[in-house]
């Protein structure tokens, strides 16, 4: 006879992997529906988990995909919380900047003036 598969909730998971703050903050994401496991939509936050299941869940604007590796006993320090999953997140690339925006917010009426000044179109 087979040993059954080692499981673990999967919202206690998600908090001792540090993939979020609370507990709590993890529950809800499952309640909404928004984890996959291995493509399969889950719903409950007790749901069983182990190593080998493929998570794919939101986390800020971008999409994670994680692969178990090991379930833990209490959740750790952060190095320790990586060896408990392997990322398969596609890389993203940056967004490049906005070419006209500095960073300096609206002009004031001197930076007006001053841009009068010195407008080369300008013909007085």
């Amino acid at each position: 006879m087979t040993e059954p598969r080692a499981t673990m909730r999967a919202d206690k998971w998600l908090w001792h992997a540090r993939f979020f703050k609370t507990r709590g903050l993890a529950t809800k994401l499952i309640a909404a529906g928004h984890l996959r496991v291995n493509g399969s939509k889950v719903a409950k936050a007790a749901h069983g988990i182990g190593p080998g299941d493929v998570l794919t869940f939101p986390q800020g604007r971008r999409v994670r995909v994680v692969r178990l590796l090991a379930l833990s006993e209490r959740r750790g320090p952060a190095p320790e919380a990586r060896t408990l999953y392997d990322d398969l997140t596609p890389e993203e690339k940056p967004v490049p900047k906005s070419p006209g925006y500095e960073g300096k917010g609206r002009p004031t009426g001197k930076d007006r003036r001053n841009a009068r000044l010195y407008d080369p179109t300008r013909l007085d």
